[in-house]
């Protein structure tokens, strides 16, 4: 489930890590997710079949659509009269591999855990998932889980210094992270060190990481 385990070199700048949060929150919504993985799974698609296929008012997912096209997250191209919406690079795209990875291990499905497979997963899945990333999509949450992956465990002395950020405000978002299971931690002395667990929040954070590496222009993320 874990695909990207080198692309973490080094913190993202403050700009790119606030642009990615913002593409994380839009992601943290059952429709606009659900319309991600369709496009991911069946391609480009116009907004009459999305909405026929997603069951929802074309208003609706012209709204949601509009608004992941300015987070950057779909792309759009006309063809005669339609324009046609397509998912953008292996961000957020690759997000579903792990989806569907962990629906198998869950499930015991084992068809989703074929390298390459690609299916639309149950609603309720898709909706528990959308729910989970909008757990993580805060600024400071997801910087302290890209240095916990960059740096493995920590305290939160470590961490505070690491994210520049105040003690108290670390130590509440670590609680939450915590009770979420985004992190894990144990005690070793005096102090209590902080781990990232697996999940789609990490494959999250590695696939922002992924593809801000690829770029020859960084101001294109």
């Amino acid at each position: 489930m874990e695909q990207f385990e080198t692309t973490v070199r080094q913190q993202l700048p403050v700009e790119t890590m606030k642009k990615a949060v913002r593409g994380m929150m839009h992601i943290a919504h059952p429709l606009r997710l659900r319309i991600l993985e369709y496009l991911d799974v069946y391609g480009p698609s116009c907004v009459g079949r999305l909405t026929r296929e997603m069951g929802e008012e074309q208003a609706v997912v012209s709204q949601s659509l509009r608004k992941m096209k300015d987070a950057g997250l779909v792309k759009a191209k006309r063809h005669g009269l339609f324009i046609y919406y397509n998912i953008c690079e292996e961000y957020p795209a690759s997000v579903f591999v792990c989806l569907r990875k962990l629906y198998g291990a869950m499930t015991d499905n084992f068809v989703f855990l074929q390298e390459g497979f690609k299916a639309v997963l149950p609603r309720d899945y898709t909706l528990m998932s959308a729910n989970r990333v909008k757990l993580f999509a805060n600024f400071d949450k997801m910087r302290i889980l890209e240095y916990l992956i960059l740096k493995g465990p920590q305290n939160v002395t470590q961490i505070m210094k690491g994210v520049g950020c105040e003690q108290a405000k670390v130590s509440q978002y670590l609680k939450r992270l915590r009770d979420d299971g985004f992190v894990s931690s144990c005690r070793c002395g005096r102090y209590v060190v902080y781990e990232i667990t697996k999940g789609v929040h990490k494959t999250c954070l590695e696939c922002i990481h992924k593809r801000y590496n690829s770029l020859k222009d960084k101001g294109d993320f």
